[in-house]
Order: C-alpha cells, then structure tokens, then sequence
C-alpha cells in the first residue's frame, strides 16, 4: 500500500467531489429585492444643491456649499450609508431578520437606520451618550434601537460583542467607508460637485473643504480629483479633540485623542482605517468655537441653520479665500453643508451649552464680520 487514495485505474472506487452549496433560493431573492429598492432610492434622491455663499463681486471668487441636508435623511452621511449597504449587502455580510449593527455619533445612524428599514432588517447604533437628543429621535423614528455608552472609546468592542452576540452584522463605516464608495464616479459626491460647475465662470474648483469622520468623503473627492486628472487641490478641515490633524502632520498612523469631539460627526480619538491622508494636500486645525461661529455667520448670509461640522469646514473655505484675496488669485471653492442646524439647537445655537462648554464665539464672529467687510483676515 501507499497510501495514496485509490483510483479508478488502480481499480480502486472514484473518490466523492466535495461540493458545499451555501446558496438558497429565498435568501437570493430577498438580495435582489435589497439591492433593487437601495438603487431605487438612489435614481430617486442621489444628487443635491450646490449653494453659493454671498461674496464681493470684485473678489473674482466664488465659494459654493454641496448642500447634503436635503437628502431624504438629512446629511452627507447618506450617500455613505446608501454605499456601505449595497457593500453588505453584496459582499453577503447583511442577512434577512439578523441586525445591521454601527458605532456612530448620530447622523451615519440615522442614514442607516433608514436603509435598514427599507430593506426590513433591524438596525442598532452603538453611540455616546452625548449625542444630541435629536439625533436619537431620528434614529428611532426610522425604526432603530440606540445602545448608548458612557466611554466612546469602547463603541468598536460593544458592536463587535453585539453583532457575535445577535448573529448580525457589524457595518464598520470606519473600516469601510473608503472602499465601499465608488470613487471614480457613479454620481458620488465629487462627480456630482464638478457636473453642477461645469456651467459657471470657474468650473473646475481651486480648492475644495472637507471635514474627517470617517474619512471616507474626503477618500473619495481627492481619488477622483487625481483620476480625472485635475488641478483642484483638497483639504481637510479637522475640529478640536480629534487626532487626524496630528497624525497626517507626524504621518503617524497611530495617533490618538484622549477626548471625544464636540463637533460631532467629525474628528476622531484614532486614525480610522477609511482616512487616507495622501489623498489630501493640505489640513487646518479649527477651534470649536470657530466652527459655532461660523455655522452662525452662514445663517446670517444665507437663512440656513448648519450643523458643527458644516461650520468648521467653511470656517476652512473662508480662510482659503482670504488667502486668493491677497494673492489677486480669481477661481472657485466648495466645501459642504453636511447636515441641517435643527439637529444642534441645544447645542450650537444654545448660549447655554456654549458657557457650558467654555466656548467664546465673540472674537471668532469679529474675524469673520471683518473679512466679509474688508476682504482682510485679521491675524
């Protein structure tokens, strides 16, 4: 004997093919029906206004806000969880009747939510305790569960054990949020940006703003920059306790914040795996109360409410254009409006929550009353 498995020339029997079919008919049903009412969704609410802040004509500049809080869930943070569950969904990670489980400060949340409910599977956030009451709301409202804690350090651990412990699946949009969108068109956020230009007097944007959660969005707009080849440079705008501005000075892929940011939907304790910093040529730290004050002086100049992050990265633009206005440089900005003010009243817009929080908006209003007079940034 030699061991070998016999053969049917050494007269031995046929050995048996190993075959294990993990496919079933229903399952692929329910996938196609998923996919086709998430497409759906997108033919109908993919594209959003592009707003243009009120600048001195004589500047020859123009500054634009990609205004996101008018999709159906009312932030940029739908476009994320529209792709993450076409991702799962695909991949076979989300299952009928298992739930769609995330760590999230509010608003990727409540997109969720929404997409979880549409293809009827439940949906649980892992958030901090401090999200904002109205975020909650809305998570609720699209039929989610919110499973808060009192450490946002431990919001990745808690959907891990939840998702062993349910059967369900951990979305991960710090992991995922760079590769699940389709950075080279597909109507994502940054084709979106350039088709709506395309007819105004500078139609390829010197620069574009974006802020950091994931670091997804960003992933995004500076590939497609760099796809098609344009000179549009990108940069990112990072608030106060987040250590993304740190890491990408250092390169240091390990940096860390021991506090939680208080702008929310943006800045993070680590170096998310979806934050890709040689996409991005330039970043700005933002004082929080800047970021206030800002989202206040865009109320003033257009009648919209922002959240947070809107103003830290049109905080960001002002500073840019402030910059071109020196140089006599003409041209084009764009940063985003990720979601509506009604969100933050009780943060935001509260002078309560600002003492609370030790934040003096006065000196940052000024700089920015005199810029808009003036053309001129106060040092």
């Amino acid at each position: 004997m030699t061991g070998e498995p016999p053969t049917p020339e050494s007269g031995g029997a046929p050995q048996p093919t190993v075959d294990v079919d993990r496919s079933d008919a229903r399952y692929r049903e329910w996938l196609k029906e998923a996919v086709r009412k998430v497409q759906a969704e997108a033919n109908r609410t993919a594209d959003t206004h592009l707003l243009r802040f009120p600048l001195p004509d004589s500047w020859g500049i123009d500054l634009y806000l990609k205004d996101e809080s008018t999709h159906p869930t009312g932030s940029l943070k739908h476009r994320l969880a529209r792709s993450l569950f076409l991702y799962g969904l695909c991949n076979g990670w989300i299952r009928p009747g298992k739930p769609v489980i995330e760590a999230s400060s509010g608003s990727t949340a409540v997109s969720e939510a929404y997409f979880a409910s549409l293809i009827g599977v439940p949906f649980i956030a892992v958030m901090p305790r401090t999200t904002s009451a109205e975020k909650t709301r809305l998570i609720e409202f699209h039929g989610g569960r919110c499973h808060l804690v009192d450490n946002p350090r431990t919001v990745y651990e808690v959907c891990a054990r939840l998702a062993k412990e349910t059967g369900g699946h951990y979305m991960d949009q710090f992991s995922y949020a760079e590769r699940a969108t389709d950075w080279r068109g597909n109507n994502n956020i940054a084709e979106s940006i350039y088709q709506q230009l395309r007819l105004e007097r500078y139609p390829e944007p010197t620069w574009i703003v974006g802020t950091a959660g994931t670091g997804g969005t960003t992933a995004t707009i500076g590939r497609y920059v760099r796809y098609l080849q344009y000179d549009t440079r990108v940069c990112v705008a990072d608030p106060e306790n987040s250590c993304f501005f740190d890491g990408w000075v250092r390169r240091d892929a390990e940096a860390t914040s021991d506090q939680a940011s208080r702008i929310e939907g943006i800045g993070r304790p680590r170096m998310e795996p979806s934050f890709v910093p040689d996409a991005i040529d330039r970043m700005m730290k933002v004082p929080d109360a800047a970021s206030v004050a800002a989202v206040r002086a865009l109320e003033q100049a257009v009648g919209r409410k922002a959240g947070g992050s809107t103003g830290t990265g049109l905080w960001s633009a002002l500073r840019i254009v402030a910059e071109m206005v020196i140089r006599g440089q003409r041209g084009s900005v764009v940063t985003l409006l990720c979601d509506p003010g009604d969100r933050y009243l009780d943060k935001y817009y509260s002078d309560a929550w600002l003492a609370e929080q030790g934040l003096d908006i006065a000196p940052y209003r000024r700089a920015l009353d005199t810029f808009l007079e003036t053309g001129r940034w106060p040092c």
